[in-house]
Order: C-alpha cells, then sequence, then structure tokens
C-alpha cells in the first residue's frame, strides 16, 4: 500500500448536511456550483441507514444499507457519477463507534432483544449480560414499570407501548404479563435507570446510542462490508472516522480500515488533541479533522493581554453567580467530578465491577474493598489530561504524579494503593487476560466520555469569558496563540502530516467562525465590552452569568433572532447544569432565561447599541477574511462547511445543521473562491512537497502581520489583532520583505509588487485595500 503522503489529496472538501429534506438527488443539483467554487471532494454526512427523519444521520440503524430516505444506494451512486462528471469526489462521515438503540429499527439490536446472547447479533454490541440479573437493561418507559404496566400490551409477537415496539422472546407471547416481562432477554425500565444502572456501552451519555464492538473481526466485516464495497466500487474517495476514541482500540480498527479498503482512501479521524499532544504517527490515517488548526487560527487571532482582562472583568460581572471562583483549571475539574460522579455513574460501576473479577482472581490484587477500586477510579479518571490512552504512551498519561493526586482522596494510606492496583489495570501490567484487555479498554474509552462531557458539555458553558475560545478542541484558560507558536505547528504540519484536515466550522462547531470573530475581538476591547453591558444592565437577566453568556452569544451572532437565539442560550444553561439540567430541569427557571433573551439579546441590537460597538464591525471583518485566508493556504487539507463561502451565522446544533441552500457572493466569496483556485490550479504547492516557510515582518507594528509562502509560489499575508493595531497609531514603519522575483495581487488581478530583501513592502501599501493579501510570484505575464 502507498502511504498517504503518496497518494492524491482533496484539495479541499466540501462538508453537505444530508438529510430527508436534503438527500442526494439535492446535493446533485448543488455540485455545479460547488464545482465551480474549486474544491476537489463532496464531504457526505452520515449515509447509512439511520432513524427515520433523522437530520444527522449519526444514529445509525443497519450499517449494511445505504439509507432509503437520502435515496438509497442508486441515488448515491448516481451522486458519485455526478460528481465525477464535474472533477469530484466523495468522502464518507463513517461512524464505526455506535448505533441507535432503536429495537422497533433496528434489526440487530432487535434480534438481540428477542432471542438473547445467543443471538448471532450478541458480539456486535458491548452488553456486560453478568451485570444485575443477567439482562440487558432497557431504560425505555417514560415512567417507572408499575406506573405505565398497565398500558403495555401484546400484539402480533411484539410488546407495545405509546411508541415502543419491542420484540418477545421465542415462547413468552402467551405468559401472564408479569411472568412475561420477566421473562425476556431485556428488562423493561424508566429511562432515568440508564445513568446508575445500564450495562450496555453507550455514545458518551447518551443511552439512544449503543456502542458497537468493531474491535471483533466478524462485528467489522459485518458493519463495514458496505463502505468498503463503495470503495472498491470508485464510488468513495476518502473516510471521515467520527469518533475513533470511543473504539477499544482505535489504532487496530484503522490497521483494518486500511487493509479492507486497500489502501484507496483519504482517511482522517475526529480526533481532538489536547495542548501539546500529538496524534500517534502508528496510524494508518492523513490525520486529523482539523479541530487543532481550528483553535490555533482562532488563537492567533485573539489577544493575549485583552483575554486575560476580559477575564478579570468577567469574574467580577458574574462573581459567585458561576461556577465558583471563575478560574478555568477548577471549573474543568469540578465538571469532572461531577461527570464522572453523576452522568456516568453506570460507566465507573462497570469499570468497578470488572476490577473487582480481575482482583478476586488474581492472588497479588486480593483484598481491596469495592469502594477503594471505585474511588480510585473516579480519582484517577478526573486526572487524565487529554482524551484517553492507547497502545503506548500511557505512562506519559497516568503519571505517577497522577497517582499521587488521586491517592490524596483516601483519609487512609493503606487504601490508597488501589490506585495503584487501578493505574497498573489502565496500563497492562497485570496480564493480558480478556477481563485485563475489556478492562484497559473501558477505562480509556470512559476516560474520553468524560472529556467530552465534563470539558465540551459542561465546563465550557460554565466559564465563559471568551465565547470563541470554547470551541471543541479549545483551551478556555489559554485562548490566543502566538505567531511563532502558530508557525511552529504549521511547519510541523506540513512535515508530519500534509494531508490532515484544516477546519473553521463544522457540524459540531458551537458558534460558526464568523460568530466567534464577532466574539473574540472583544479580547482586544474589554472595557468597551464592559461598557456595553452597562449599556444594557436595564433588561434584568435571571443572573450575571447567563446575563454574560447570552449577550455576547448574540455580539457574535449580530443581529437580534430570539427565535435562534433563545434555543441556544437555553441549551447552554443545561449543558452548565448550574440552575437547571436536561434531566432535572427547573421549568421556572427556564422560562425566565426564555423571557430574558426575547426581552433582552433577542430584541436589542447589541452590535447597534451605540458608535463604540458599530466601530468594531471593520475589524470583525479583518478577523473573519484573515481567518478563512490562512485556514485555505496553510498546511493541510482545508473544509468549507456549507454556507462558509460566504458570512455564515450559526450557532450551535440544530441551528447549524439546516439544508445546504446558496447564497449571493460576497467579499468573502471572492478570497474563497481565489485561494481554492491556487489550490485545484497548483496542487503541488500545497501538498506534501509545497514546503511552508513563514515570514517576518519588521518595524513598530511587526506582530500585526502574519505571513507565510507555500512551495515558494504563493503568499498569504494577514492583519491579526487589527483594533489594537488601529489605537496604536496603524502600520506606520512596518514592512514585510517579499522573496525574489514579481507577485501578483490574486485578489484584484492588478497590483504587483517586487520581492527581494533590499526592497520589502510597506505594510500600509500592501493592506492598503484590504486586511488580507494573496499574492503569487509571476514571471512577465504568466505564473511560474
Amino acid at each position: 500500500m502507498t502511504s498517504f503522503t503518496e497518494r492524491p489529496l482533496p484539495t479541499a472538501t466540501y462538508r453537505l448536511q444530508l438529510q430527508p429534506e436534503f438527500p442526494f438527488a439535492a446535493a446533485g443539483r448543488a455540485v455545479p456550483d460547488l464545482a465551480a467554487l474549486g474544491v476537489s471532494h463532496l464531504h457526505l454526512s452520515p449515509v447509512l441507514e439511520a432513524v427515520p427523519g433523522s437530520t444527522h444521520g449519526y444514529d445509525v440503524t443497519d450499517p449494511t444499507r445505504v439509507r432509503a430516505e437520502l435515496g438509497g444506494e442508486d441515488g448515491l451512486r448516481e451522486l458519485a457519477a455526478t460528481a465525477r462528471a464535474h472533477g469530484l469526489g466523495l468522502v464518507l462521515d463513517l461512524v464505526p463507534n455506535h448505533m441507535a438503540a432503536s429495537p422497533r429499527h433496528s434489526p440487530a439490536l432487535r434480534a438481540v432483544l428477542r432471542d438473547g446472547p445467543d443471538s448471532p447479533y450478541a458480539r456486535w454490541f458491548d452488553i456486560d449480560w453478568a451485570a444485575g440479573d443477567g439482562r440487558m437493561l432497557l431504560p425505555v418507559l417514560p415512567a417507572r414499570l408499575p406506573e405505565v404496566r398497565d398500558r403495555l400490551r401484546v400484539a402480533d409477537g411484539a410488546l407495545r407501548l405509546d411508541g415502543l415496539d419491542l420484540p418477545l422472546r421465542p415462547g413468552t407471547e402467551g405468559l401472564p404479563l408479569d411472568t412475561l416481562l420477566d421473562a425476556q432477554h431485556y428488562r423493561l425500565a424508566w429511562w432515568r435507570l440508564a445513568r446508575t444502572d445500564l450495562n450496555y456501552r453507550r455514545f458518551f451519555t447518551i443511552s439512544d446510542l449503543i456502542g458497537v464492538r468493531v474491535e471483533d473481526p466478524e462485528v467489522f466485516a459485518a458493519t463495514h462490508a458496505k463502505v468498503v464495497e463503495l470503495v472498491a466500487d470508485g464510488v468513495v474517495a476518502g473516510l471521515r472516522i467520527d469518533h475513533p476514541d470511543g473504539l477499544a482500540d482505535p489504532e487496530g480498527y484503522l490497521e483494518r480500515l486500511e487493509a479492507a479498503t486497500g489502501g484507496r482512501c483519504w482517511t482522517v479521524v475526529e480526533k481532538i488533541l489536547t495542548g501539546p499532544e500529538q496524534l500517534p504517527a502508528s496510524w494508518p490515517v492523513a490525520g486529523t479533522t482539523g479541530y487543532d488548526a481550528l483553535r490555533r487560527i482562532d488563537g492567533l487571532f485573539t489577544d493575549p493581554v485583552g483575554a486575560d482582562e476580559l477575564a478579570d472583568v468577567y469574574r467580577e460581572f458574574v462573581g459567585r453567580a458561576g461556577d465558583r471562583g471563575g478560574y478555568w483549571e477548577a471549573t474543568a475539574r469540578r465538571a469532572a467530578y461531577k461527570v464522572v460522579s453523576h452522568e456516568l455513574a453506570a460507566e465507573t460501576a462497570a469499570l468497578t465491577r470488572s476490577a473487582e473479577r480481575i482482583c478476586a482472581a488474581d492472588v497479588r490484587l486480593r483484598d481491596h474493598a469495592p469502594w477503594a477500586l471505585h474511588t480510585a477510579i473516579r480519582e484517577l479518571l478526573v486526572r487524565v489530561p487529554v482524551y484517553r490512552t492507547y497502545r503506548t504512551g500511557g505512562e506519559e498519561v497516568l503519571t505517577p504524579e497522577a497517582a499521587r493526586g488521586a491517592k490524596a482522596a483516601f483519609a487512609v494510606p493503606e487504601e490508597a494503593t488501589a490506585v495503584d492496583v487501578v493505574r497498573d489495570l489502565a496500563l497492562g501490567r497485570f496480564g493480558d487476560g480478556p477481563e485485563h484487555r475489556s478492562f484497559r479498554a473501558r477505562f480509556a474509552q470512559t476516560s474520553s466520555a468524560l472529556r467530552a462531557k465534563s470539558v465540551e458539555d459542561t465546563a465550557f458553558y460554565r466559564y465563559t469569558p471568551l465565547l470563541s475560545a470554547n470551541e471543541v478542541g479549545g483551551e478556555p484558560g489559554r485562548p490566543a496563540v502566538a505567531p511563532d507558536e502558530f508557525h511552529a505547528y504549521c511547519t510541523r504540519l506540513a512535515r508530519d502530516w500534509p494531508g490532515s484536515g484544516t477546519v473553521l466550522t463544522t457540524h459540531d462547531t458551537k458558534r460558526s467562525a464568523d460568530v466567534r470573530a464577532g466574539i473574540a475581538v472583544l479580547a482586544q476591547c474589554p472595557r468597551r465590552w464592559a461598557e456595553l453591558l452597562e449599556e444594557v444592565a436595564g433588561v434584568p437577566a435571571p443572573d450575571p452569568h447567563l446575563a454574560w453568556t447570552a449577550w455576547q452569544t448574540a455580539f457574535g451572532f449580530g443581529s437580534p433572532d430570539p427565535d435562534r437565539l433563545g434555543p441556544a442560550v437555553l441549551k447552554s444553561v443545561r449543558e452548565a447544569g448550574l440552575h437547571t439540567s436536561w434531566t432535572e430541569p427547573d421549568p421556572a427557571y427556564e422560562r425566565a432565561v426564555t423571557e430574558f433573551v426575547a426581552a433582552g439579546p433577542g430584541r436589542i441590537p447589541l452590535r447597534g447599541a451605540s458608535a463604540a460597538a458599530f466601530a468594531l464591525e471593520p475589524h470583525i471583518a479583518a478577523h473573519r477574511l484573515g481567518a478563512t485566508l490562512v485556514q485555505l493556504t496553510m498546511p493541510g487539507v482545508p473544509e468549507l462547511y456549507q454556507g462558509t463561502e460566504r458570512e455564515y451565522r450559526a450557532l450551535v446544533d440544530p441551528d447549524n445543521r439546516a439544508p445546504y441552500a446558496p447564497g449571493p457572493d460576497d467579499e468573502q466569496t471572492v478570497l474563497v473562491r481565489a485561494a481554492l483556485r491556487l489550490r485545484r490550479e497548483r496542487p503541488e504547492l500545497f501538498g506534501p512537497r509545497g514546503h511552508y516557510t513563514p515570514l517576518t515582518a519588521v518595524g513598530q507594528a511587526a506582530p500585526h502581520c502574519v505571513a507565510f509562502t507555500r512551495g515558494g509560489r504563493v503568499l498569504t499575508a494577514v492583519t491579526r489583532l487589527s483594533l489594537r493595531l488601529a489605537e496604536a497609531g496603524g502600520w506606520q514603519d512596518t514592512e514585510l520583505a517579499l522573496p525574489d522575483g514579481r507577485w501578483r495581487d490574486v485578489l484584484d488581478g492588478v497590483r504587483e509588487f517586487t520581492g527581494g530583501p533590499d526592497t520589502p513592502v510597506k505594510a500600509a501599501e500592501l493592506f492598503d485595500a484590504r486586511p488580507v493579501a494573496l499574492l503569487v510570484r509571476a514571471t512577465g505575464r504568466r505564473e511560474e
């Protein structure tokens, strides 16, 4: 097989959100416009059979078939043919970790519920049949069983209640109801019992999504046969692997996928890298889906000094109404304890049961109390600084320092030795039997779920000084990235992962890039933001933390819209879990939130509330255009989310998952077309052999200019922190020396600059027309 650096790479991808309102046929009609935009591949959201009506497709019900609601396999193949006729390939979003826990719609799960552990499909799912009473807990009832018992009906060989349709164990149809219920391979239960009693692996804390055991070769073959066929037939040219951290052995899965597809695919993984963490070099992929790039780009356009000052203003404003203290590290740790003890109680209980079984069978490990093992598991999990461990490098994650911190939770030092046992089990030091392998895998899988739920889905909504930093893969405690750090990242990306994806907006971002640009500018003027909040203080809010979050969201969004802002703000307070939550809602508080948004952020045009706010618009635009150009020309394969070829303001899902619709061109479209045309016409400049060279401006305002070349023939230059630049007097004497040669401005096709160390270009001249510049090296009338 060829290495990923030797395979043809997409020049750029375009993500389309398929759904019943936008099926394959609609995507086919969009192909000519998207091909003209300059992308090389369409990236499709999941296409396999899913729960009817699903608007996202991650709730797969049958991985052996292409989704009928989208047009079925014929429709997908027709779309591929249309795309191919316009020079485009297809990239599929593949979901290996989980399926919908929907007995009505999933043939495999239905067979397991009917036939139990003897079903040939039982090996598909991570079900602990030994837990509880030996049955699979099915937490689907709207209330406790006694409260709904009289509404249960047996008809046509199935057990039914409202929308439920559950298969019956053969031979039990004629039994009295109570006997019949006890005779099934599943235990019907109130939905709230999932938190503590669930005995199947799920996706994060979503009991409607059941984990799939793709580490089993037979399960892999069965669940991937259709996708492998589509790759072999040339219908599919690339794969995005959803949530690999949920798998028992991500590396083993990727190796099996690489072998099954014959090395024909450009493959990237939705892997969230934390801090300096890097993708394991042994993984047979081209790279990540790009959240690591997103963090660096957003950070490049964030003012570090202002961000710190804004955090101080935030703490003063919210006081004790937010998460106690208002500091990121403490907020994240408290969120981790909450999630591991509450939302993931069933997962930690499963790990404890596994550890108990191992200890009971090994004389070296006996006499550790279950509570001590449970405490050790909890304390180690909250100290995992990244998403999870892998085959190698576990000692760098589960460090001796983490173990010492975990032991501090024990009042009796002798009991704290349970921490050493759990750590060694998680690192694979006590054996390689089935139970040992299971514990290692489940510890890593639970660690991943904990990180996602406690950081992305809890702490990001509790600590909100600068919401633009609270993005997937982001670091709210350190939102800014210096130019030198950004260049070092790009240099490493070009060297090690030139085919990795880059993104600014996705279906999972909490705010689109353009909304984040509107928020990030506030780090350049924290006191002005404080004054804006004073101007709208007459609209009473349920609490200061909610006021800060809602107003900042509205400022980034740019215009009052209660129908879109209201649901996004309500979701934020439920995720934060400080006053209400998804499972324990406070109706009075939520009503107050809705009324506040309608009266304030959803009604008052904050950007136009004062001349000071309106004056920020040019600087928001400079950030937006600069981030776009950097993403499209830096190392990696850029992805455009549907609609982002023009200004695109969207909030958290489902607001950002509306069907694709074309729109009018704007200044962003001109930039996007120019950059994508260059990538398509000169792929060698941007691929594995297209080196990345940082350029350094000189002069008083040099830190405000970020520039680099690709392949020595394309030059990107952008304005950074333009508000601070303006306040400091503009570019003044700042200059940028271009490499030797003549350089033509691609964005207007007219301006030319002469390169060379003796003829530096004035920054004021370079950025005279717009805050960004895209140049190509030329000779005569033709580009080199």
